[in-house]
């Protein structure tokens, strides 16, 4: 499955260029725009792997395209700029960048970049499930200690024996023990 790129240059000559380049590569090509308010529409309909982004364009610059884009995690942002101030860069990495390149750039440089941009994104991708399972798990202990208080303080259980109810419970209805403890706080459920 070859890497789905979206290119937004103003310039056409640089955008045909790295068309050229990222197919040459074996990269896909799927959308090209010249403006960056048209850039953010193709990325979100496209949903690419990688956005080529420069900083310089009319209708929205390449930095609020790629804030937008790393806001929505939709993909990789590789920023190209003819600017290399420090500046910049450091505006590109708060923008969600994860790849700088500064033009006239060379094919043995961008390819690496772009790489090294899709990667980042996957690993970010990765983290950002791994945080939303881990805040499921604690909102769900978090109601299954409700329900538990609420058992020790209405029917005079002890801990162990809430929980117990509760898990058994759980099994009994194949359910979650989420769920089993949602019942117990709403009244539905009593032991």
């Amino acid at each position: 499955m070859s890497i789905r790129v979206v290119i937004a240059e103003d310039e056409a000559i640089i955008r045909l260029d790295l068309r050229e380049t990222l197919e040459e590569e074996g990269y896909e090509v799927v959308g090209e725009a010249g403006r960056g308010d048209q850039a953010l529409k193709l990325i979100r309909e496209l949903q690419p792997d990688l956005a080529i982004l420069d900083v310089k364009m009319p209708g929205m610059d390449g930095l609020e395209v790629a804030r937008q884009v790393g806001d929505e995690r939709i993909c990789g942002v590789l920023v190209l700029t003819a600017f290399s101030q420090r500046e910049i860069i450091e505006q590109a990495r708060d923008a969600g960048a994860l790849a700088f390149l500064v033009k006239p750039y060379q094919k043995s440089d961008l390819i690496p970049a772009m790489e090294m941009a899709i990667a980042r994104f996957r690993e970010l991708q990765a983290l950002s499930e791994q945080n939303d399972v881990l805040e499921e798990k604690l909102e769900a202990r978090k109601i299954i200690d409700r329900a538990k208080g609420r058992l020790i303080d209405e029917f005079a259980m002890k801990e162990q024996e809430a929980f117990a109810f509760i898990q058994q419970t759980a099994m009994t209805e194949r359910s979650r023990m989420r769920d089993v403890a949602e019942k117990i706080l709403s009244g539905e459920l009593k032991p």
